[in-house]
């Protein structure tokens, strides 16, 4: 199966200077724990629900003050459409991260890959689970990422 078939589709976009409180409040509103932002009609980084509670609130960051381009992660992981989901499982394991922006081979923004779209998809059991136990694995040090 391919990440076309089980992606969500409906993708809300952010801008880098929106604070974090509108980018909390847009992902509340729209039930989601990611948000791609863009800048120029470009992919320019993610900010995530707990990117937001660590890097901004834990951090003592005002969220009415601080913008989401403080805090966001530029360095944008993402897979293609057309390609299986067996492949990009493994590279969520790898890279440690839940969820991927999806683009067509135009480089344009077409969805988002979770873990709940995996776990609802027909892959493989054993690829899911391997995905989810390299997930679980705990970083050497508490709240940090590897983007961080």
């Amino acid at each position: 199966m391919i990440v076309k078939k089980c992606m969500t589709t409906k993708v809300e976009l952010g801008n880098p200077n929106m604070s974090l409180f509108e980018a909390a409040k847009k992902m509340r509103d729209g039930d989601f724990g990611i948000l791609p932002i863009e800048d120029n009609d470009r992919l320019i980084g993610v900010i995530t629900d707990r990117d937001i509670a660590v890097r901004g609130v834990a951090e003592g960051l005002d969220p009415n003050k601080v913008q989401v381009s403080q805090i966001m992660t530029d360095r944008v992981l993402y897979c293609f459409e057309d390609q299986s989901l067996d492949e990009v499982a493994q590279n969520l394991g790898e890279n440690r991260i839940r969820r991927l922006p999806v683009l067509n081979r135009q480089k344009r923004l077409v969805g988002i890959l979770s873990l709940g779209d995996l776990a609802q998809s027909h892959l493989n059991p054993k690829q899911l689970e391997a995905t989810l136990a390299t997930l679980s694995k705990r970083t050497s040090e508490p709240g940090k990422t590897m983007f961080q």
